[in-house]
């Protein structure tokens, strides 16, 4: 079972300076490699004149990645893209690209400078970051008697259940889709009450 892990609810955009480079942080949801590097390609064009596009990566549930990557694009080796994607894992969110552009102001910032710089910048777009829950959904057909629907309905609504169709006839067909999360819980449920459950097709 994949428990729930937080995901951007939206693209989110914080701009800092350092020694007159500025930093311009760019956070979107993403669920596969190719749409991270869409994006990417997009910043790019958005920003022609930037001396920087650097970026990272995370797929899938941040305690177990399905997949990351990251990219310096032109920084020197590890000051870029290693900062990013470490913050990213630090606040622990999945399902996330993060682009840094820099428009690079005449100071040099040196190895240790430029991986401040680039974690401050993607720290920034984080905090402000809108959140919401991966969820994995389920879905199951249910068979039962008129007299448990109300009840059934009742138990669905406390659990962020949806009732996907519904078909009467000698008894009550119900196909629904929930959170994985609460599958072993309604499986209790229609035991007690007496409900068929099975997996929809």
């Amino acid at each position: 079972m994949t428990p729930p892990y937080p995901v951007p609810a939206g693209i989110g955009e914080q701009t800092t300076e350092v020694k007159k480079s500025r930093f311009i942080a760019r956070a979107y949801p993403v669920s596969d490699r190719a749409s991270a590097l869409r994006i990417v390609a997009r910043v790019k064009r958005e920003f022609p004149d930037a001396r920087h596009h650097c970026w990272a990566y995370l797929l899938g549930n941040p305690a177990a990645a399905s997949s990351a990557a990251m990219s310096d694009a032109g920084e020197p080796s590890g000051t870029a893209g290693r900062p990013i994607l470490n913050v990213i894992q630090h606040k622990g969110i999945g399902d996330l690209l993060l682009v840094v552009v820099r428009y690079f102001g005449g100071i040099k910032l040196g190895a240790g400078g430029l991986a401040r710089a680039y974690g401050g910048a993607a720290e920034a777009v984080l905090s402000g970051l809108p959140l919401t829950r991966h969820r994995t959904l389920v879905a199951r057909s249910l068979l039962l008697d008129f007299a448990r629907e109300q009840p059934l309905r009742h138990w669905l609504g406390q659990h962020d259940g949806e009732i996907t169709s519904v078909d009467y006839d000698s008894g009550v067909g119900l196909r629904v889709t929930l959170d994985e999360a609460h599958l072993e819980a309604l499986e209790t449920f229609c035991q007690a009450h007496e409900i068929a459950c099975h997996p929809s097709p």
